[in-house]
């Protein structure tokens, strides 16, 4: 059986088994949260619950382990998107829209920036927290995460702005319009699907942060279930693995339902479809 025979067929069953691996590699960790999450002597093993138990969420789903931590993820996590949405919009437009030669510069600067390891940013950061006394502030580590966001979101919010079309803008120019009233009313409402991307983006990004609210937030009421979910790992490497595979499944769905509603109600068209006609 050869790979390039003119049927294909070689590279097809070669494909396809690869995709299957790699299927199950993704698979098998995510059937193992599911089974142990209702396993009362669950552990590495993947196996069927004995006993079968609801223990594990009952005993999770509590103020203190679940509720406040994931309360304060949902505060993190939206503050940062929104906030690095509207810089991001602000930013993009005279990217998008103005032709000078800082531009090509700027952007490559832009790109620079996110490669800028979080780590090596983190001494100097918390020294300026403690002197304008931020440490242990909810809003002070959003402002912060919001800003390590925003070089890749005004890159990518660059690049969806410009596939609106100017002539659209510039027939609202000539009715009077301003530059922030076009920017609002026609460019923002056109790229939608582009800014459900980006917030998707930020948002996953700042849900799954451990380092960062880590080093930043002290007290145990301020934690993210990011940081929080640590707690199930015990001294002397014991781990209660029913409660953490529990909490695990509770700490993705908020992930799982931006990604429904936002599919659900941006579907598949295109906001540009009519828009200019030839």
């Amino acid at each position: 059986m050869k790979l390039s025979s003119p049927s294909g067929r070689g590279l097809k069953i070669v494909s396809n088994t690869v995709l299957v691996i790699i299927g199950l590699c993704f698979l098998l960790p995510l059937l193992w949260l599911l089974v142990a999450s209702f396993d009362g002597t669950a552990n590495l093993t993947l196996k069927l619950p004995a006993p079968f138990t609801i223990d594990n969420f009952t005993s999770v789903l509590t103020p203190s382990l679940a509720f406040g931590p994931l309360w304060n993820s949902v505060v993190i996590s939206f503050g940062c998107a929104i906030i690095t949405i509207v810089i991001a919009v602000l930013a993009a437009y005279p990217l998008s829209r103005y032709r000078m030669r800082i531009n090509k510069p700027f952007m490559y600067g832009i790109l620079f920036g996110t490669c800028l390891p979080i780590t090596a940013m983190m001494v100097p950061v918390y020294n300026l927290f403690v002197s304008l006394n931020l440490l242990d502030s909810i809003w002070g580590t959003v402002l912060f995460m919001a800003a390590t966001s925003l070089p890749m979101a005004i890159w990518m919010m660059k690049n969806f702005m410009d596939s609106v079309p100017i002539t659209l803008e510039e027939a609202a120019w000539t009715d009077g319009s301003s530059m922030m009233s076009t920017l609002t009313r026609i460019v923002v409402p056109l790229m939608r699907p582009g800014l459900a991307v980006v917030f998707i983006f930020v948002f996953v990004q700042a849900w799954g942060n451990f380092f960062i609210p880590f080093v930043l937030l002290l007290s145990p009421n301020n934690m993210p279930a990011s940081v929080s979910i640590y707690q199930f790992f015990g001294q002397y490497g014991a781990v209660a693995y029913g409660k953490l595979a529990a909490f695990s499944l509770i700490y993705s769905v908020p992930v799982l339902a931006l990604y429904v509603v936002t599919s659900r109600f941006l579907g598949g068209g295109s906001a540009l479809a009519g828009a200019v006609k030839g």
